[in-house]
């Protein structure tokens, strides 16, 4: 049976007009730096009349909860029955997920409490512990070099993703179950990058997050070998592993590309360059608003956590509509097909630089 045809561009991607500067757009650096000053503006009064439970609470009680459900999952996985076991795994996939994307993504945002020792604290936890990554380098390479140049070749255009030496089916398909197996390897091998000091923290708080699963795999769910116990391990760690890695496709590559002495201000950067998918109750739960369908407002104000991102969505999306600047949104089923029918030129060859005259 054939594949389906690839759906059509969303329109700021397709139409010739979303390239260009808005006409009624102030496009000089004043005028851009006023649009986003007014924009914070909006946002700010939204971000101060909110409890602390929207600010933070509610992101916080999420990640509570994956952490108790825990011990269910484990025990679940004791039980012969078939239906039993796989809640478990699912159980434990999904709080795995929502532990190391949305935990340690709003940690090293600073996005789960506003003092900066916690921060750290928790940054610690979620990336060393949870997802067995260094916290220094997922902040340099997240924080300063992804959000900072948002698309910007060579240093902010989701580079790390693009693997061209793969084709289309074992990326799309295959490549994501590597992604447990990758990541601590990655992570030892910039140990050798940092002080001796930071790099034996990081390999002891790793080794602290893949043993303790490990252990707890054989001496609370049964596991009977150390190799069930590790596959077990791979199979829970890449549960949501898919959507992880095309997400972190999907709202970026495609979109303008910018080079790095002629990118545009920030609010035309974030504008063009970042795409919000729509909402989807999982990936929700385990990614975040501010990964999925917030992923506009989060590039914009990267602070809030996902719970307010959400909640000053309307604002954005209204405050960009009226001045007439992109504002990109796309289903995951469309951006799938987009990327598996033009995977040559989107993940294996050099994007093109997007030419925005007047922006700059």
């Amino acid at each position: 049976m054939g594949s389906p045809s690839p759906p059509s561009l969303p329109r700021p991607l397709a139409s010739a007009e979303a390239m260009e500067p808005a006409r009624d757009a102030p496009l000089e650096s004043g005028g851009a730096e006023a649009l986003l000053g007014e924009l914070e503006a909006l946002v700010q009064d939204v971000v101060r009349a909110s409890s602390w439970w929207e600010r933070h609470g509610v992101d916080c009680a999420i990640l509570a909860l994956s952490l108790f459900a825990l011990p269910a999952g484990f025990l679940c996985l004791r039980s012969e029955n078939v239906l039993v076991f796989a809640l478990g795994v699912t159980i434990l996939g999904v709080c795995h997920y929502t532990l190391t994307v949305k935990g340690s993504h709003l940690a090293i945002h600073g996005a789960l409490t506003e003092s900066k020792r916690w921060s750290k604290i928790w940054a610690l936890f979620f990336v060393e512990v949870c997802t067995a990554f260094t916290a220094e380098y997922g902040r340099y390479g997240h924080v300063k070099m992804h959000h900072g140049y948002t698309n910007v070749l060579g240093l902010g255009d989701s580079s790390t993703w693009r693997l061209p030496f793969l084709n289309r089916y074992v990326y799309m398909f295959l490549a994501p179950f590597l992604i447990p197996i990758i990541t601590p390897l990655v992570a030892v091998e910039r140990l050798r990058k940092v002080e001796l000091r930071a790099a034996l923290r990081t390999f002891g708080l790793i080794l602290l997050g893949l043993y303790s699963h490990y252990w707890l795999l054989l001496n609370v769910s049964g596991f009977k070998s150390p190799g069930s116990a590790l596959a077990c391990m791979l199979l829970t760690r890449s549960l949501l592993a898919h959507p992880y890695l095309h997400v972190n496709i999907f709202q970026h590559i495609g979109l303008p590309m910018f080079s790095q002495d002629k990118k545009p201000r920030r609010i035309h950067m974030m504008s063009l360059g970042v795409l919000n998918l729509p909402r989807l109750p999982v990936l929700d739960w385990a990614f975040g608003h501010s990964i999925i369908s917030c992923h506009v407002e989060h590039h914009l104000f990267p602070q809030l956590s996902d719970n307010m991102c959400l909640k000053v969505k309307p604002v954005v999306s209204q405050f960009l509509h009226e001045k007439q600047l992109p504002y990109n949104e796309d289903s995951y089923l469309a951006r799938f097909w987009l990327f598996l029918s033009r995977y040559e030129e989107l993940m294996v060859q050099a994007p093109p630089i997007t030419e925005l005259v007047g922006l700059q």
